[in-house]
């Protein structure tokens, strides 16, 4: 790992933690046997052989570069004995092995001939490594976890031959020409094993190539408990000779859990040590500090995936979640953290200022239009100082009011609990980080989350780029595990207007396991979010209530009905295959499986995997492995090409994927269209009628269970609010304060114009073209004498809403009480936008008959909101949608005006 500290004064210090290098493997973990062919093993074998003869039988091991290691004991040492045992000139770094091996010929050993990682470490704890465990280093701890694995398999893995971890590190950070030599034995009581590596970090727009020396020392290895000195130093970037940064790595054995399951403990702790003395000490330590935390966040994000966290691992969800429902701020704290700022110190600082002066002052003369009881400025200075202070004093006012409103007010679909047996999804989000300003450098954020067509909104926080949330939202019960999630933050400006997307992100549950979902930082994307460098913290928990094999049952048994024909579970051997191949959860199961040959410009032979939630593929020729899937939910068509549309001659399958989705696996698309669509063709099945019956099937289904499962949800809505409408409406209608928004004159009779209410053609096409879609009305009935009702629905299109929204009207007709026209009053419930359920919108439509030639009639709209529950925001949204919805009524009104007089020219 290399880090890249930026000093001001254009000085870039360059800290080394790992190496990298493609001609020899770096010390990290082997990976797992059952993803790796016979043929690589071999290779491998072969290579470690040829490895250790060049290098006279030394212990193979692969690691990172250091410079100079020191005993633990802390004695000094003089500046003079470090340079003769590590050159400060370029011929240092760039020395040949051999003179690297005749440096080292002075303090060590023979190599031991043939010996393994394993037999060195077996071979250390015999010679009695009995050395106490050192104290951290004076720099403090940078890093400290708890992980479900042995600490021997642990050391292996980051410390071992050939390790991928240490691959998947290198290629993350970008390294590169890593050269490293072989473990060998130190001349030392006791003896200890030690190596030297050195590689290149890749130049950047701010910096050249930079060459890195690293030399890594175990002091302690005793089969359970394992301590490394790691120093590092970067001789050619500036002040690169004045210092070098020490690294102790400490693995040791934890106490098995509760479940039985091994666990071990890893600490790592830095310091800064100066071989010179210079001026730029303090902030060289201070960089330096910054940038090895900051890109340990690479080192925990790589091992995370090799190996399951322990801190959350050890916790139930209950035992997660619990702090976010117990542990909060009292109001006293957060009124203290709310309130320190400048605005309200300074205001605070000049009100007494005032209040002391006018104490100590004595009332001055009666002067120019002043009279008893009413004082005025005497000069142009006190006028300003009065303007300051009652501006001061207004953001104050307004700042105390938000606190007490965010206090009371809770918004959002946190505390709704899930219903229902199957796959339950819960969502608890904790805070963010570094969100973009959108307008005078402050936001107001609320984050929405979407899964299988179902959504859940968080809170709003107010003027803070640091949002904390700590809120828990629950998705009810599904019958099949959901793929993905789909996050997305916003910024809040009222129910209709255009809000602004501050970033999103998509949490696909097959590449994260269970204990990195409990607890996972989300990085958002977007222009504004990647320049802030935006994230979410989030903890979910995927859980199904009817088990494994109950759950695995029930859906082999609906999708034999959609197949046609006997789908039988495979063994547990070939499925735990399966999820090694792809790197997938425990939960997700192989349903089918065919030799095929992907469609490239080359085809390649390998095989089709199927499950509930995925199409994989792989293929491995000569030692060149091919793999890569795409989920069912991204897949928009699937088409079957005769085998004259084919040039194999053999009938193929064409998967087409939604624009923009499944660039993970474009590896192995065939083409990709003007619209970003990628498309997959696959051909040569063994049994083509009954591949292609399983895979049209499964896709139906899943594409099917989404679009179900969201019309559920809406009739459930609607349900619910078309009961409040039937018992409330019609006695609150008078009870509602309407002003008026808009009027206008039509050269149209008053009852032609009606007509835009009557359930027409002219009242469908109205609606289509001011963006109501879905738009359907019921006939109106008689509810008590002169007055007519109905009920209509419709969703709202884009450009009048960003959430899209639905809209459940019911609506109230009868004659005015002149009798020369009609008022139409339409109470309307909005679902699916921010604090929907906290208003209804009343609209009054007076249309009466104007006494002219020709005949004409006046209109008017009034507008009104009705409060079902209190919020911060009202004046915000009550101004919103008074100036959307009234210009909406206005735009009904006008269409349906065109479209009566175009009816009256065209006939």
């Amino acid at each position: 790992m290399v880090l890249f500290v930026c000093l001001p004064g254009k000085i870039l210090l360059t800290v080394s933690l790992y190496g990298e290098n493609n001609d020899n493997a770096l010390i990290h973990s082997s990976p797992c046997p059952s993803s790796r062919s016979d043929t690589d093993v071999e290779f491998e074998r072969s290579t470690c052989r040829e490895h250790s003869d060049l290098n006279g039988g030394a212990v193979d091991s692969p690691r990172n570069s250091a410079v100079e290691r020191v005993s633990l004991d802390g004695s000094d040492r003089s500046i003079k004995a470090h340079s003769n045992s590590i050159s400060e000139d370029d011929d240092t770094i760039e020395s040949s092995p051999s003179t690297s091996k005749m440096a080292l010929d002075s303090d060590t050993e023979p190599p031991i001939p043939d010996a393994s990682f394993e037999e060195a470490m077996e071979t250390m704890k015999s010679k009695g490594s009995t050395a106490d465990i050192p104290e951290d280093l004076a720099g403090g701890k940078i890093f400290e976890h708890t992980y479900l694995v042995e600490s021997k398999d642990l050391n292996s893995l980051l410390f071992g031959p050939d390790s991928q971890f240490s691959r998947d590190l290198r290629d993350l950070q970008g390294t590169m020409d890593y050269d490293e030599q072989p473990w060998t034995w130190k001349s030392q009581d006791p003896p200890s094993l030690t190596r030297t590596c050195r590689y290149t970090k890749g130049s950047t727009k701010l910096m050249k190539d930079v060459k890195t020396i690293e030399e890594q020392t175990y002091l302690k290895a005793d089969g359970k408990n394992f301590v490394i000195m790691t120093r590092v130093r970067t001789p050619e970037v500036p002040f690169g000779n004045c210092f070098e940064v020490v690294l102790l790595y400490k693995i040791t054995h934890c106490p098995e859990l509760s479940s039985g399951e091994e666990c071990s403990h890893l600490t790592v702790s830095y310091n800064v040590e100066f071989l010179q003395s210079t001026l730029m000490k303090s902030m060289i330590e201070g960089s330096v500090r910054d940038g090895v935390k900051e890109n340990f966040e690479s080192f925990t994000e790589i091992l995370s995936r090799h190996v399951k966290l322990a801190d959350s691992a050890g916790m139930d969800k209950e035992q997660l979640l619990a702090p976010l429902q117990t542990d909060h701020q009292s109001h006293i704290r957060l009124a203290c953290k709310y309130f320190c700022n400048f605005t309200v110190m300074s205001t605070v600082i000049m009100a007494m200022y005032v209040l002391v002066h006018i104490l100590l002052s004595k009332p001055g003369p009666l002067m120019g239009l002043e009279f008893t009881g009413l004082d005025l400025p005497d000069t142009f200075g006190e006028l300003i100082t009065s303007g300051i202070l009652v501006l001061q004093m207004e953001r104050l006012l307004n700042m105390i009011s938000r606190f007490v409103e965010a206090r009371i007010q809770r918004g959002g679909d946190h505390g709704v609990k899930a219903t229902g047996d199957g796959w339950l999804l819960t969502v608890a989000l904790l805070e963010a980080t570094s969100l973009p300003p959108v307008s005078c450098g402050s936001v107001d954020p609320y984050v929405v989350f979407s899964c299988n067509g179902i959504t859940r909104t968080s809170s709003v926080q107010l003027q803070t780029q640091e949002p904390q949330w700590n809120e828990i939202m629950e998705f009810d019960a599904m019958e099949e595990p959901p793929a993905t999630l789909d996050v997305e933050v916003f910024n809040f400006d009222g129910p209709f207007d255009l809000a602004i997307s501050l970033g999103h992100a998509e949490i696909n549950f097959l590449k994260h396991t269970s204990a990195e979902l409990a607890d996972i930082w989300v990085p958002l994307v977007g222009k504004l979010a990647q320049t802030c460098q935006s994230r979410l913290h989030l903890r979910i928990f995927l859980e199904n209530t009817k088990g494994p094999e109950t759950s695995k049952r029930e859906y082999l048994s609906k999708m034999e009905k959609e197949v046609g024909k006997k789908l039988h579970v495979r063994s547990p051997h070939r499925n735990s295959t399966f999820q090694k191949l792809f790197s997938l959860p425990h939960e997700e199961f192989l349903i089918a499986d065919y030799a095929c040959s992907l469609k490239r410009k080359l085809p390649l032979q390998g095989r089709l995997f199927l499950s509930a939630r995925l199409v994989g593929f792989y293929a491995n020729l000569f030692g060149h492995k091919t793999k890569f899937f795409f989920l069912w939910e991204d897949v928009e068509e699937v088409e079957v090409l005769p085998p004259s549309f084919t040039t194999v001659g053999t009938p193929s399958l064409v998967f087409t994927l939604k624009s923009g989705r499944g660039l993970d696996a474009k590896s192995g698309a065939k083409s990709q269209d003007k619209e970003g669509r990628l498309k997959f063709q696959f051909h040569s099945f063994a049994s083509f009628s009954k591949a292609n019956r399983t895979i049209i099937g499964l896709w139906k289904t899943k594409s099917s269970a989404i679009e179900q499962r969201a019309k559920l949800e809406e009739d459930r809505e609607d349900e619910s609010y078309d009961e409040l409408d039937d018992v409330q409406t019609v006695l609150s209608t008078g009870d509602v304060s309407l002003s008026k928004e808009y009027t206008v004159e039509h050269p149209i009779d008053a009852n032609l114009l009606m007509g835009v209410f009557d359930g027409g053609p002219l009242e469908t096409r109205t609606m289509s073209k001011v963006g109501c879609l879905d738009y359907t009305a019921t006939p109106w009935e008689q509810t008590k004498p002169g007055v007519l009702e109905r009920h209509a629905s419709y969703k709202f299109n884009r450009y009048m809403s960003i959430f899209g929204g639905e809209v459940v009207s019911t609506q109230l007709k009868s004659p005015s009480e002149d009798g020369a026209g009609w008022m139409v009053h339409d109470v309307m419930t909005l679902h699916n936008v921010p604090f929907g359920d906290y208003f209804r919108v009343h609209l009054r439509y007076d249309i009466r008959s104007v006494a002219s030639e020709p005949a004409s009639s006046r209109c008017e709209v009034y507008v009104g909101i009705e409060w079902l529950k209190s919020s911060k925001f009202q004046k915000r949204i009550a101004r919103n949608i008074c100036d959307k919805l009234a210009n909406r009524a206005k735009e009904v009104l006008e269409v349906a005006g065109k479209e009566i007089t175009t009816s009256a020219l065209s006939a």
